[in-house]
C-alpha cells in the first residue's frame, strides 16, 4: 500500500510504525530541507497522525537525528559489504565505488539529506554526519594500507600519506555523487568508472612502487647589478627680464654667489686734455649783496571828483 493514501488505523509492531515514519521524513527532509519540512506532511505521507508521531520520536529535532542516524549506517553498511577481499587492489576499489554509487542513486532523498542538509543545519546533526563520514574514511583507509603491503613486503607509504589518499578518495567521491544525481542518464557504474579512470591512474603507480615524483624547483636566477644612478641634468633657469627689479632666488643648500663689479668702460677712458684738475681750494663765504630799498617817486595827482551841479 502507498505511504500516504490514507491513514492507518491497523494496529502494528511499534519498530515497524517507527520505520515507516522515518521513510516518510526521509523523504520529505531530502526533499524539502530541514526548515521547510513539515511535521503534518511527514504524518501525511506515513499515513499516521502527527500526534502520534510526536509520541514515537518526541521532536522534530530528535526526527531528523533519527533519520541521520539510520541512512549513514545504511550507507556504511552498503559500502563494506560491496567489497570483495578476495580482489585485487583495484578489484576492491572497484567493488567498492561500485557499492557506493548504486547505494546514492537508489536513495537520492537519503543522499541530499546526509549531504547537504544535514551539514547547514547545526552543530548536533552535522556531527552525526562527521561520524559516518569519518568511519567510511577509516575504512578506505584500511583497503589502501592492504594493498600496499600486498604491493610491497615492506611498505613505503607513510601512515599520514595513506590517511591522506583516502580523504581525496572519500570527498571525490561524495562530489561525483552529486554529479551523477543531478545529471540525467548517468549510472552507478559509469560514476564508479569515472573515478576509477580518475584515481587508480595515479594509485596504481604507487603501488607498482613508481609514485610520482614533483619537480626540483630550479634555482633562482641571479639579478642583474643595478648601474649607479646618474643625476639629473640640471637645466639652466632662464635669465629673469629687464625691468624684473628681482634676482633669482638661490637654491636651498647652495652658497649666494657674490654680484660682480661693473668694471670702467675702456670707451671712456680720459685722454690728455680730460685729466681730472686738482680739487678747487675752498674760499671764504660770498657775502650777500646788500638791499637797495627803492626811493618813493612822485605820487600821481588825483583829480578831484566834479561835483554834480545843483
Amino acid at each position: 500500500m502507498r505511504m500516504g493514501a490514507q491513514k492507518t488505523t491497523k494496529r502494528m509492531p511499534r519498530a515497524v510504525r517507527e520505520q515507516q515514519m522515518l521513510d516518510a521524513a526521509v523523504s520529505v527532509f531530502g526533499r524539502r530541507g530541514y526548515m521547510a519540512a513539515s511535521m503534518d506532511e511527514i504524518a501525511e505521507l506515513a499515513g499516521v497522525s502527527k500526534p502520534l508521531v510526536y509520541l514515537y520520536l518526541n521532536s522534530k529535532d530528535d526526527l531528523f537525528t533519527a533519520c541521520i542516524r539510520r541512512e549513514a549506517r545504511a550507507l556504511t553498511e552498503a559500502v563494506r559489504a560491496g567489497v570483495r577481499p578476495g580482489l585485487s587492489a583495484d578489484g576492491q576499489l572497484w567493488s567498492g565505488l561500485r557499492a557506493f554509487f548504486t547505494h546514492t542513486a537508489h536513495h537520492p532523498d537519503a543522499w541530499r539529506m546526509l549531504h547537504l542538509h544535514a551539514r547547514t543545519h547545526g552543530e548536533r546533526f552535522a556531527a552525526e554526519v562527521a561520524a559516518m563520514r569519518a568511519d567510511i574514511v577509516a575504512f578506505v583507509t584500511q583497503l589502501i594500507a592492504a594493498a600496499a603491503r600486498d604491493a610491497h613486503q615492506d611498505p613505503h607509504l607513510p601512515e599520514g600519506e595513506v590517511a591522506g589518499l583516502a580523504e581525496a578518495l572519500v570527498g571525490a567521491a561524495e562530489s561525483l555523487a552529486d554529479w551523477a544525481g543531478a545529471t540525467e542518464g548517468v549510472t552507478a557504474k559509469q560514476a564508479a568508472a569515472t573515478l576509477m579512470n580518475f584515481a587508480w591512474a595515479g594509485l596504481g603507480d604507487l603501488m607498482a612502487g613508481r609514485p610520482w615524483s614533483a619537480p626540483e624547483d630550479p634555482e633562482p636566477e641571479p639579478e642583474p647589478e643595478s648601474e649607479p644612478e646618474s643625476e639629473p641634468v640640471r637645466e639652466p633657469e632662464p635669465e629673469s627680464g629687464a625691468g624684473s627689479g628681482s634676482d633669482p632666488e638661490p637654491e636651498p643648500g647652495s652658497e649666494p654667489q657674490p654680484h660682480p663689479q661693473p668694471g670702467p668702460d675702456p670707451h671712456l677712458q680720459p685722454g690728455p686734455d680730460l685729466q681730472p684738475g686738482p680739487d678747487p681750494q675752498p674760499g671764504p663765504d660770498p657775502q650777500p649783496a646788500p638791499r637797495s630799498n627803492p626811493q618813493p617817486g612822485p605820487q600821481p595827482a588825483h583829480r578831484p571828483v566834479a561835483q554834480a551841479a545843483g
